[in-house]
């Protein structure tokens, strides 16, 4: 029941919601709940990498005195050092459970039967695994 300005009117007997007191700190109940707030904790330091990637070109594109400047004073820093650190470590992970995610979510065929699963992510995992290691080849290379 509903007063004329949208207002409710409560009984003595009116029923309660039942709320269950919830701790902030829910999701360290379960390894699951734990994983999914890992990943999105985790999209803050893809954005970090994707700054100082962003700084680190324009560093570049300034000349050798600010490429030489930026690796000194900025990138030698202890705590930038640190931040990226913790990033390739939020940056893996972010990438694993990503790349876990693809059997779910791609349903291929060759002709009539189903692509397992299992191939779908060894394909994923195997074509990461091969970009990875032209990149550190061609870092040693150089």
């Amino acid at each position: 029941m509903t007063r004329p300005g949208g207002d409710q009117i409560y009984r003595e007997f009116h029923p309660r919601w039942l709320r269950q007191p919830m701790s902030t700190y829910w999701w360290l109940g379960k390894w699951p709940y734990v994983k999914f707030i890992l990943r999105e904790i985790s999209s803050v330091f893809v954005l970090w990498f994707v700054i100082f990637l962003l700084m680190f070109v324009r560093a570049i594109a300034r000349g050798p005195v600010a490429y030489t400047s930026f690796l000194k004073d900025f990138a030698g820093h202890p705590v930038v050092l640190a931040v990226n650190v913790v990033a390739l470590f939020f940056l893996t992970f972010h990438s694993i459970t990503f790349l876990s995610l693809a059997p779910q979510a791609i349903v291929a065929h060759i002709g009539s039967k189903k692509v397992p699963p299992f191939l779908i992510g060894a394909a994923h995992f195997g074509g990461w695994f091969t970009i990875s290691a032209a990149i550190i080849g061609a870092l040693i290379w150089l």
